[in-house]
């Protein structure tokens, strides 16, 4: 359950994550305005992509706008509202998005190289319906700090690559936030030395993902296909096998703690 005052408090634990990467204070006012950013975004050339680098986008309200290409690195753009808009190969290095809103936005082929994505708000309500939960296929996440709804959500190819999209279990006296990603089409994504601690990846189509040297402690992986997935030292103690589809994965005789998962059963 995604609550602002849940997400507030783990938003205090925080510290020493991915946020600390971040250049420009969290708590930072907004110190470009919506008419500004359509205006650099309505100059902007596929030779010149708009320039927000560095900026504080702080609670702005950035809907259906097109920041395609845009360069957003180590921006503040903690709770703006970004729904319906088009991020795709927009370069957010080091960005905060914690707490923004990104019901449909797209994010393909978007560089999120150690930014922040905690706690975003990507549906309307408590059950994301078909079409809300934003694109984030191709999307490079490589060292970011993740915790977020991706329920049935598309991210093909996205790397996770040494970041860290597990639960944080300090400050979670409302229940358990976590990085929710059942039945998520995450067919090629790599998640290779990824904290995924607690992750839900349910009934999700894992075909050829790279968990090798990943941390998949009690994630969920119940009824998901990882047939071709490679799981080599993969931490797997305490996670949920029941129903993996491991057709053709590779790495699961170097996987750690495989005796101590639940539900495994060999996939001929």
């Amino acid at each position: 359950m995604f609550k602002t005052v849940t997400a507030t408090l783990l938003l205090v634990s925080l510290s020493g994550s991915a946020m600390a990467m971040n250049p420009v204070d969290p708590d930072m006012a907004a110190n470009v305005t919506v008419e500004q950013v359509k205006s650099a975004l309505a100059a902007a050339k596929s030779d010149h992509p708009a320039d927000f680098a560095g900026k504080s986008l702080r609670n702005l309200d950035l809907s259906k706008m097109d920041f395609t290409g845009a360069d957003l690195k180590g921006a503040n753009l903690y709770g703006a509202k970004l729904a319906d808009a088009n991020m795709t190969r927009a370069d957010l290095t080091g960005a905060n998005l914690n707490l923004s809103w990104l019901i449909h936005a797209n994010f393909t082929d978007a560089n999120l190289t150690d930014a922040s994505l905690v706690a975003p708000v990507v549906a309307q309500g408590l059950t994301a319906t078909t079409g809300e939960i934003p694109i984030f296929k191709g999307a490079n996440m490589t060292g970011a700090r993740v915790q977020a709804r991706f329920t049935g959500g598309d991210l093909r190819g996205a790397k996770f690559s040494g970041g860290d999209i597990s639960a944080h279990l300090k400050n979670q006296s409302m229940g358990l936030m976590h990085t929710e990603m059942g039945s998520a089409n995450l067919e090629g994504a790599d998640f290779s030395k990824t904290n995924m601690g607690h992750a839900d990846m349910s009934f999700a189509n894992l075909k050829g993902a790279n968990f090798a040297g990943a941390d998949l402690s009690r994630a969920v992986l119940t009824g998901a296909d990882a047939s071709g997935a490679d799981f080599t030292d993969a931490d797997l103690t305490g996670a949920e096998l029941d129903g993996t589809n491991f057709t053709g994965a590779k790495g699961l005789d170097k996987a750690k703690n495989l005796d101590k998962a639940r539900g495994y059963k060999a996939t001929n």
